[in-house]
């Protein structure tokens, strides 16, 4: 194929362990044409702009960076762009990714990827994925699907995707299942998109907590996060979505105010809904006006809840909207559309 017949993928750089270079400790240091420039092949899948859009670990990037890399990622997809790749730290991947899928509004994949070790590594990962990231943007089945997550040539759901090694190369998964994978630059995705809707960048400031409970909590922490003035609680639960029965009292408390969401801390699967009723029970605790967040971790809860609250949703129409848009496998055909798809279909 000529090189003028290749599909346009535009490539940015956030920062992140794949742009790392030093002794004594990595820093980030290296721009998206250097990231590029270090891919074999990669000019044969596509035809590639890059730009810089910050150099930052992942664990120091904010949301002003995020809506940056939103609003650049659309500008070139309205100017022509097949497709995005954004490479950036794994250490929040999960949470970024999320949040950008809530407001990509157009049918265009937008992919991240990032790397587990640093380019000077012995197997440094970066350059093989972000060659399988440009993949999967110019490959027309990652149309209508939102966001995706590439690593470690799999392809992965950002409302699903979880961090779950500190060092591993397959660090990311899913807890069903990826969405598809990648094999000698050839993208395979093992079911169809579907129908999803998009939030619009809401306009009110939201302060979402994030609380953890362990053995012998006593809700302190929920009550002093409720006092302080935050919007709204996520809460690292155990199990399927349990609390300790005076956690639960002081959640109950929070969330006759506030939105107070129950999460799972184990990483896999969903909450519950109907299995167990003694105090503290994902049954007592829904019965009690909290939100369970079924298939979602508490970070990305946490995104949802915030993104949420920014367009301005409160009490029911709040609650309606997140319990759609927790458990990606229903439909969400009535969810909030604050913007929508440009031809309305991609999948949650």
């Amino acid at each position: 194929m000529a090189h003028s017949e290749l599909p346009h993928v535009a490539v940015a750089s956030l920062g992140g362990t794949i742009t790392m270079t030093g002794t004594g400790g990595v820093r980030p240091t290296l721009t998206a044409a250097d990231l590029v420039a270090a891919v074999p092949g990669v000019a044969d899948l596509a035809q590639l702009d890059a730009v810089t859009l910050a150099t930052v670990p992942g664990a120091s990037l904010r949301l002003a960076d995020l809506e940056r890399a939103l609003r650049w990622a659309q500008d070139r997809v309205t100017a022509g762009a097949t497709g995005v790749v954004i490479a950036q730290g794994t250490d929040t991947i999960e949470e970024t990714a999320y949040w950008l899928h809530l407001h990509w509004d157009v049918a265009a994949p937008l992919v991240i990827t990032g790397a587990m070790r640093p380019p000077a590594a012995a197997s440094a990962d970066g350059p093989a994925n972000l060659l399988a990231a440009v993949a999967v943007a110019a490959d027309a089945g990652a149309r209508n699907r939102g966001v995706l997550v590439v690593l470690d040539q799999q392809i992965h759901a950002a409302a699903l995707v979880r961090k779950q090694s500190t060092t591993a190369l397959n660090a990311f998964q899913s807890p069903t299942a990826p969405l598809g994978a990648v094999n000698e630059n050839r993208v395979v995705f093992f079911s169809p998109a579907h129908l999803r809707t998009v939030l619009s960048l809401g306009e009110h400031p939201a302060r979402v907590a994030a609380i953890g409970t362990g053995i012998d909590d006593d809700g302190s922490l929920i009550d002093a996060a409720a006092a302080a003035g935050v919007d709204g609680i996520v809460i690292a639960a155990f199990g399927a979505g349990h609390l300790p029965e005076r956690v639960a009292d002081a959640a109950a408390q929070a969330a006759r105010t506030i939105p107070v969401v129950i999460a799972s801390r184990t990483g896999s699967s969903r909450t519950l809904r109907a299995t167990y009723g003694f105090p503290g029970s994902e049954q007592d605790l829904s019965a009690r006006g909290l939100l369970l967040a079924a298939w979602l971790d508490p970070a990305k809860a946490r995104i949802l809840l915030a993104a949420l609250l920014q367009n301005g949703l409160q009490g029911t129409e709040l609650r309606k909207q997140f319990n759609a848009y927790a458990d990606p496998f229903a439909s969400t055909s009535d969810t909030y559309n604050g913007s929508g798809c440009d031809d309305k279909a991609s999948s949650a």
